[in-house]
């Protein structure tokens, strides 16, 4: 992760505004979501729009067809033994159709903004679509 770290920056704001997102959303009883993406020229990773989604196809009305993205989801839900769990997670939206140099920055920095956003799991996604399906991903492993 070293040379990621040097290769790639999150400005102070950008990091405590991962920290407040997180620590926010713990009890949150809506899915909230932020998406985050990396400016080709700096190498800066920093939210697209500083807009926190509560509704999941709305989220995905806003991730391009044709570009990766990092969606930090925070997502309500009961687990098979009748117990409220909040998973944080990171949604890797990598979409089939997006080009070579673009698919390479963005996995190049996936671990990264996973350390430093301290998510505990990382959801790859393909297309808008696979956002119908989030929970029983979020529900797989669980309990």
């Amino acid at each position: 992760m070293a040379s990621e770290s040097r290769l790639y920056t999150f400005s102070q704001e950008t990091k405590d505004r991962l920290r407040k997102f997180r620590l926010g959303t713990s009890r949150a009883k809506d899915p909230q979501a932020v998406i985050y993406s990396i400016d080709k020229k700096t190498l800066e990773i920093s939210p697209e729009d500083g807009e926190v989604y509560t509704d999941i196809s709305a989220l995905g009305d806003e991730l391009p067809d044709h570009a990766p993205r990092y969606v930090l989801l925070s997502y309500p839900l009961t687990l098979p033994s009748g117990r409220l769990s909040v998973p944080y997670v990171m949604l890797y939206y990598l979409p089939v159709n997006c080009n070579q140099e673009v698919r390479m920055l963005y996995a190049g920095a996936k671990e990264l903004m996973r350390s430093t956003a301290e998510v505990g799991k990382v959801v790859e996604i393909e297309e808008v679509e696979d956002l119908e399906s989030i929970e029983e991903k979020l529900l797989e492993g669980a309990d």
